[in-house]
């Protein structure tokens, strides 16, 4: 007398289901926690500024990289110029 009013087969599919979903959403959970806690330490961990003698090479390269985009084509000479104009402003 006690199967009156029970769930069925169906029940037990749906208990099953929830179940594997809710365990599968807290490994998921903690995953993904782990990931963002690992992550955020490397990305936030800057080293510190170049000294101003380093400065000027930084710019040399960018002059550089600007003079190797304008031989290849990629920009025209009023873009190149411009440019090199405000990286020269700049330093």
């Amino acid at each position: 007398m006690w199967y009156d009013g029970g769930w069925s087969w169906g029940g037990w599919l749906f208990m099953t289901a929830i179940m594997v979903l809710f365990w599968g959403l807290v490994i998921a959970g903690l995953v993904a926690l782990v990931h963002y806690l690992t992550t955020t330490r490397h990305s936030h961990q800057a080293g510190p500024p170049p000294p101003p003698a380093e400065w000027g090479r930084a710019s040399r390269r960018a002059e550089d990289l600007l003079a190797e985009r304008f031989a290849r084509g990629e920009i025209d000479e009023d873009e190149y110029k411009r440019r090199l104009a405000l990286l020269r402003e700049h330093q």
